[in-house]
């Protein structure tokens, strides 16, 4: 990106609201994740009921998830970014007073309504306060992101630990998020997106909407779609299956099994923090790729060792491999030509919450019938498709490299 002046006293403001944003969206959810085994026990639900009623939160991504376009597109990023994650932090006591499975179910179902719209319209607008900065900010936002996961983890884990009563836990976070989504409604940039009205503009003023935006751009969308499924099977791959990798292939100890999500995490975190500069450096699709390659070759290498630190170390690189696609995924996806970026952003996303369902199931039979190790192949695998897809990161009309 070419170098422009000093950002003024409302793009800065802006920066801060969609941090704000990023914040909001990465501590909700992940409040109430160390306290399901107290909602279990205060319902007296059995393991299988609590994890259907945790179903239902991703199972409002995928059914709703792809009208933020539209809500984005009607009341601007900012707006919608605040206020859809104002709704979530609202909302959040509303799992700790859930009376039944139903009533739970019905809780999360809601907030995973608000995490899908909310993440649609802050990436938009971390877009568009990119794009007034005139260089990469993106890597960092999604690196806020991970860090207020993380805390909002922990500190979930500490009240659970301490036991500290589960509406008080979440009333005092849905507290503080909903100051912070004040803050963000109060300095996002007003009024919809400049590049939704071109394209509004451009189009005669025919009814946009996500669909069209398949219609009308359908290669470059599943490109991109395909490349953050490929990104984000990784990513689970740590959480999902490092843990158990190590323990039962490896024979690794209880707290060397928690390792490999650990440094997955830390290392994509460093990377993202670190992913602006490298960017505007060198441009997307070679940090993309330069990643891909690193991640292959880092999880093939420790498949093939097969050793306890080998996997800590190949899951590490593998992290720090990944850490940029999704962030630069969703940026190009806001910058399709022909498509608002609200649209853009909320059918790649959705599209690739689609792909991430097939990841675990398919490693998990492989493991079944051969081993986790043998399941896991599928890492680089799909890294080398990262690095095939890197290109649709490429901005339309640049040169080729």
């Amino acid at each position: 990106m070419d170098s422009v002046t000093r950002p003024d006293v409302t793009l800065r403001r802006a920066r801060v609201a969609v941090v704000g944003m990023f914040v909001v969206n990465g501590s909700t959810y992940n409040s109430i994740v160390p306290r399901f085994p107290t909602l279990r026990d205060e319902l007296g639900l059995s393991n299988a009921a609590l994890g259907t009623a945790i179903a239902a939160f991703p199972a409002a991504a995928l059914v709703f998830g792809v009208l933020a376009g539209p809500l984005i597109a009607r009341v601007g990023s900012g707006r919608a970014g605040a206020g859809v994650g104002l709704a979530g932090a609202i909302l959040l006591p509303a799992v700790a007073l859930a009376p039944s499975w139903i009533a739970l179910a019905a809780a999360l179902f809601v907030l995973g309504l608000t995490d899908a719209w909310a993440d649609a319209a802050m990436n938009a607008h971390g877009l568009r306060v990119q794009t007034g900065y005139g260089r990469s900010i993106v890597n960092g936002l999604h690196a806020v992101w991970s860090m207020a996961a993380v805390g909002a983890g922990l500190l979930g884990a500490a009240a659970a630990g301490f036991g500290v009563p589960l509406l008080v836990h979440l009333g005092v976070v849905a507290a503080v998020l909903v100051v912070v989504s004040v803050l963000a409604w109060r300095w996002s940039l007003p009024g919809p997106e400049p590049e939704a009205e071109q394209v509004d503009d451009a189009d005669g003023g025919a009814r946009q909407g996500p669909w069209r935006a398949v219609v009308i751009a359908a290669g470059p969308l599943l490109a991109l779609a395909a490349l953050l499924v490929a990104s984000g099977g990784i990513e689970d791959s740590a959480a999902s299956w490092g843990a158990i990798y190590v323990r039962d292939d490896l024979g690794g100890g209880a707290f060397v099994a928690g390792l490999p999500f650990v440094a997955f995490q830390t290392a994509m975190t460093l990377g993202r923090l670190a992913g602006d500069r490298v960017v505007d450096r060198f441009g997307p699709v070679a940090v993309a790729r330069t990643g891909a390659a690193l991640a292959a070759v880092s999880m093939a290498g420790a498949l093939l060792v097969a050793h306890p630190v080998a996997a800590v170390a190949g899951f590490a690189l593998t992290g720090l491999g990944v850490a940029t696609i999704f962030p630069l995924g969703f940026a190009a996806a806001g910058r399709v030509p022909g498509v608002r970026p609200g649209d853009g952003i909320a059918v790649v996303g959705w599209l690739a919450r689609l792909g991430f369902l097939a990841f675990p199931p398919i490693i998990g039979a492989v493991a079944d019938s051969v081993s986790v190790g043998v399941g896991l192949v599928l890492v680089p695998v799909a890294a080398v498709a990262a690095f095939v897809l890197a290109g649709s990161l490429r901005p339309s009309g640049a040169r080729r490299s």
